[in-house]
């Protein structure tokens, strides 16, 4: 038997039977010759680990835009945080590691520059719209690998696909999908704490009560919470739920609208409607790869690809690079 056999073998004889196995799944578009030493899952983790859209996370915004300071969370860091909440879960109840750490990983991989107020600006002004996670899943069939694609597994993409507000058709998917909650709820608090828009006193005090004072407890008591309903039907307990919902609306009042936080939104608007008009009218400019896909779709779906992919610090350069004059040397 092959080290792959050997796994594959081990989760059939101790994963839960909610789990989603390698063997009997994993099938992807194109046929690709099984791994002697690892299973498919093993293999989309370390293709999205190892591709250039993962990189990039590390200079994409999670709230503050372009915040100075090493301390506060960027795309990279929520991700990964995202996978070690999944990943504890997903050990608890005896599902797929693998496959949970690949979504996990993955799920942010199209996700504009300057966070959530990028999306929202490329939705308005691209035809086709735009939300991050589907287009973390044109990410992966058709961007990565000068448009090869990396020929992921179905469970893996749907994973990707439903990670915000979608039921995935795994377990190991809906485990993602309330880790991301449960990091990006927990995490901006804490930088909330950090850039002084918030205090800890005053979160509310019925969430505080129910989930605990600080991240670490509240991370706990959530994770706990999942943990304990069992593999069945991945969800919080009702009182878990009902806290974290209320802290989440407290966080949409005081943080992800705070003047203080979206200071820069209107320049962040101007700056990609900016490259927008601009790659529009000179598609010849973008990357070859992006001229391939303006060839092979149009050029609004070629310029929404190529903007998405921009770090926060790339496009900020690029607008000065194309629209402020250089000084006289």
């Amino acid at each position: 038997m092959t080290v792959r056999e050997q796994t594959e073998l081990l989760e059939m004889s101790t994963l839960s039977n909610y789990a989603c196995t390698s063997a009997g799944h994993g099938k992807r578009v194109l046929y690709e010759e099984k791994c002697p030493l690892r299973t498919d899952f093993q293999r989309d983790r370390d293709r999205i680990l190892h591709c250039n859209s993962f990189r990039r996370l590390k200079r994409k915004t999670q709230v503050f835009l372009s915040p100075v300071g090493d301390h506060y969370r960027t795309r990279l860091t929520h991700t990964l945080e995202v996978s070690q909440i999944a990943r504890t879960i997903a050990r608890a109840l005896r599902l797929n590691e693998d496959l949970t750490e690949a979504i996990a990983l993955g799920h942010d991989l199209g996700h504009s520059p300057f966070g959530h107020s990028g999306e929202a600006i490329l939705d308005e002004i691209c035809p086709y719209g735009y939300k991050h996670y589907l287009q973390s899943v044109r990410v992966v069939d058709y961007i990565e690998k000068n448009g090869r694609g990396l020929n992921l597994t179905y469970e893996v993409k749907n994973g990707i696909a439903c990670h915000t507000n979608k039921i995935a058709k795994t377990a190991e998917g809906n485990v993602v999908r309330l880790s991301d909650k449960i990091a990006y709820i927990n995490h901006d608090i804490e930088d909330a704490i950090r850039a002084g828009i918030l205090k800890a006193s005053d979160l509310p005090e019925n969430a505080v009560k129910v989930l605990g004072k600080t991240k670490s407890e509240r991370i706990t008591t959530m994770v706990t919470s999942i943990i304990e309903n069992g593999g069945d039907e991945i969800r919080m307990t009702s009182p878990v739920k009902a806290a974290h919902d209320e802290l989440r609306s407290f966080m949409f009042e005081k943080v992800y609208t705070n003047s203080i936080a979206k200071t820069e939104e209107k320049k962040a608007k101007l700056l990609v409607e900016q490259l927008y008009e601009y790659f529009k009218k000179h598609p010849e400019n973008m990357p070859e790869e992006y001229i391939r896909i303006c060839r092979k779709y149009d050029c609004d779906r070629a310029v929404c690809d190529y903007i998405s992919g921009m770090s926060d610090g790339y496009a900020v350069d690029l607008f000065n690079e194309l629209f402020v004059p250089r000084s006289w040397k």
